[in-house]
């Protein structure tokens, strides 16, 4: 699913360009708390086979938007930052985290602005999320990580490690590699991204967002319309996630994600600006690729990528997998990502 930037909302107040601003000091660690008491028929997806909530829990202060943010392994393991993709949250590595923490590391993940527990705010964007980014990996250590990224949560650090390159040490990429539309000709680019008809929807959604509110619906029936962008993934892992990103109210579930997010958009960022610099990529890289084409998937695959990847970097296509590689095979992935940065 491609995220060009969008504008910051007219009523969003200016936010400091600095990435490398340090963070607020982070709040109380905590535990995670235990879920709250819900009917009988939903106990049962409060629990999946393999999944470990975060061994630790805190919010940190993100340039005025607070970040919830979460640790698996030992708190004085070597850190590893791990970015989750749109509409997705941190509690989506529920599985996938925890092997990697066992195999020793501190593995630090949190919920982008406006989705999972994290604050709403009035400016989305790309660059908006990359000092989100940053401010988390300030708030772990100043010595540069190595980092796994997640579909969008990819190319956030693709983009973070080419401003930063001194901030990382090397980075796993899980089917987030930047989109590089097949249009080749920009007039065409242009008209794709920039036509009346893509503003007046963007600025129709502005004006509608402030008071839209999610449908509540039973835990189920979530978990069911999730499945037309997840067809892939089981009905049990989509009911977990429900009970992970999901509130649940007096008259039913709602994702926590800020009805304000959609994808789409439009603005100065070009994914392509990212794939043209890919070559002179400044730190190990490891691309894995789906295979399989689905509604979430950025219809980017290995073919379209290896021109620009650096001679250094593996890439690898996963056969009969679809964009979330690491949710359908999780012991494979975690394998193949933790001897890339045990190397």
């Amino acid at each position: 699913m491609q995220f060009p930037a969008s504008p910051a909302s007219p009523a969003s107040p200016a936010s400091p360009a600095s990435p490398a601003s340090p963070a607020s000091p982070a709040a109380t660690v905590s535990t995670v708390a235990p879920p709250p008491v819900h009917a009988p028929a939903d106990a049962r997806f409060f629990h999946y086979a393999g999944a470990r909530a975060p061994e630790r829990q805190r919010r940190i202060d993100a340039n005025g938007v607070g970040l919830a943010v979460y640790e698996w392994g030992a708190a004085d393991a070597p850190p590893v930052l791990l970015v989750h993709g749109a509409l997705d949250f941190a509690r989506t590595f529920d599985v996938f985290a925890p092997l990697i923490a066992d195999a020793g590391f501190r593995v630090v993940s949190y919920d982008q602005r406006g989705h999972g527990d994290s604050a709403h705010a009035a400016l989305y964007g790309w660059v908006a999320d990359e000092r989100d980014l940053l401010a988390v990996a300030d708030a772990v250590t100043r010595a540069p990580i190595p980092a796994i990224g997640h579909s969008k949560g990819g190319s956030l650090l693709i983009h973070a490690i080419e401003a930063l390159p001194h901030r990382f040490t090397r980075f796993a990429c899980i089917d987030g590699m930047p989109f590089r539309s097949p249009h080749p000709d920009t007039a065409m680019h242009e008209k794709r991204y920039m036509s009346p008809e893509i503003i007046s929807n963007w600025l129709n959604h502005r004006h509608t967002a402030a008071s839209a509110q999610r449908k509540p619906s039973p835990l189920q029936d979530i978990a069911r319309r999730r499945a037309r962008l997840n067809p892939r993934l089981s009905h049990d892992w989509l009911c977990y996630l429900v009970t992970q990103g999901a509130q649940h109210d007096a008259d039913g579930w709602r994702w926590k994600l800020d009805p304000a997010i959609r994808p789409g958009g439009f603005g100065p960022m070009r994914s392509r600006w990212m794939t043209d610099r890919l070559p002179g990529f400044p730190v190990p890289l490891l691309a894995l690729f789906s295979t399989i084409a689905e509604p979430m998937g950025w219809d980017c695959t290995y073919e379209d990528l290896v021109p620009y990847l650096p001679p250094s970097a593996r890439g690898l296509a996963m056969a009969d997998t679809g964009h979330f590689i690491h949710i359908e095979r999780p012991r494979e992935t975690a394998d193949l990502v933790i001897d890339f940065l045990r190397t």
